[in-house]
């Protein structure tokens, strides 16, 4: 996707690339313009995240819901300003240890993914802002937990 397209598609600080029929997410681009700290990916054809993907720090919102990603990659945790992030309806069915890594992560929902029973059961149903701030919460300090312990 050119880059001009992209700051095109910026408004103020927020990027839109919902419903681009994405099956790549064009990483060198975003990063040529930290401004976008609100991303919205939404609605695509991603299957899979490439490792360069936690290179952009300055996302502080992400919106990654309705694709089809079946996986996080291993250093996800790197995105540390991230604040609020959504996997609604993708393939996930586990998080990459340094999830508990996202320390000012506030809000997340993971409903919708074929999670394993552990964090299925500590994530909940997400149904409203509260239980997904609660996700937030609970699903960073399992992974933590298991962290810790291994």
């Amino acid at each position: 996707m050119p880059k001009e397209t992209l700051r095109d598609k910026l408004d103020g600080n927020e990027l839109d690339l919902s419903l681009s029929d994405l099956t790549v997410i064009p990483v060198k681009d975003l990063a040529a313009i930290p401004s976008a700290t609100r991303l919205d990916i939404s609605c695509n054809s991603i299957v899979e995240i490439s490792d360069s993907f936690c290179s952009l720090r300055h996302l502080v919102v992400l919106d990654l819901s309705k694709n089809q990603i079946t996986a996080l990659p291993d250093q996800f945790g790197n995105l540390s300003n991230l604040a609020h992030l959504d996997l609604f309806q993708n393939k996930l069915t586990d998080l990459p240890p340094s999830f508990c890594h996202l320390t000012k992560l506030k809000w997340l929902d993971v409903k919708d993914n074929p999670l394993n029973d552990k964090l299925k059961t500590v994530a909940g149903d997400c149904l409203d802002n509260e239980q997904c701030k609660k996700c937030a919460k609970q699903v960073s300090e399992i992974l933590l937990r298991d962290r810790l312990a291994s």
